[in-house]
């Protein structure tokens, strides 16, 4: 389905970006498994899918660097010529009270969270603009939908990726470029595994499929997504959240 295509995984190392590249590998696209601390678990991602017959390397940079960002998306090109992919994957939480949060808390998490997916978006369009066509997948959250206490910044973060994916669907749609959000519920990952089970409890009551989703789950909607098939989708916000934000 995604054969001879190019993908870049911004915080692939783990949880559902770790899902996303190996299941994009699986459909056929070469993947850059890109990561800022966690070599050793990107490089695990990419053994994965190198013994699952797939094609994959690891790339460091903190997506919330605008200049190193640039760096990686120009590195990408000059190895593969074009880039069709861009999953916005990339994500930090520093939970607290709105009364007690740090400015360093909301700082950290905007930055990563929001300017990181713009960051992206800013200098891979470019290319997709010449190639006349791509497709732009920002991983948002039920949270910047419904709002969470504690989480301002996390929900602000995630907010924001919703509008950006709006506004840049409206600029580039004309070059045949797609820009879609993706908004996972509460999905088992390490992000959820620290929590305590009267917190898990708490949310599968909110939950009308009554269960935590999978990394899968997401990721096959991000390879529909990211395929052919999803052409004429663009601008939209997709919940995959067992019908918590209905």
């Amino acid at each position: 389905m995604l054969k001879g295509k190019v993908a870049l995984v911004t915080g692939a190392s783990r949880g559902i970006g770790r899902e996303i590249a190996i299941s994009l590998a699986k459909e056929g696209a070469f993947v850059a498994v890109n990561y800022n601390g966690s070599k050793e678990k990107a490089d695990e991602v990419v053994k994965q899918i190198q013994t699952q017959g797939g094609s994959a390397k690891a790339y460091q940079c903190n997506v919330s660097d605008f200049e190193a960002t640039a760096n990686l998306i120009s590195e990408l090109v000059k190895e593969h010529k074009r880039i069709d992919i861009l999953i916005n994957n990339a994500g930090i939480t520093k939970d607290n009270l709105l009364m007690k949060m740090k400015e360093e808390e909301f700082d950290e998490v905007i930055n990563i969270n929001l300017k990181g997916a713009f960051n992206c978006i800013r200098h891979i369009s470019r290319q997709m603009l010449k190639q006349k066509g791509g497709k732009i997948i920002n991983i948002s959250s039920v949270s910047g939908i419904l709002g969470n206490a504690g989480q301002a910044n996390y929900c602000s973060s995630k907010a924001g990726v919703i509008g950006l994916t709006k506004a840049t669907a409206r600029e580039l749609g004309s070059r045949k470029i797609t820009v879609n959000a993706v908004a996972p519920g509460f999905i088992d990952t390490e992000m959820t595994q620290v929590l305590s089970e009267s917190v898990k409890e708490s949310a599968v009551s909110q939950i009308p499929l009554g269960r935590f989703g999978q990394g899968k789950e997401v990721a096959d909607l991000v390879c529909f997504l990211a395929s052919d098939k999803a052409d004429y989708i663009t601008g939209q916000v997709i919940s995959v959240d067992g019908g918590m934000a209905m």
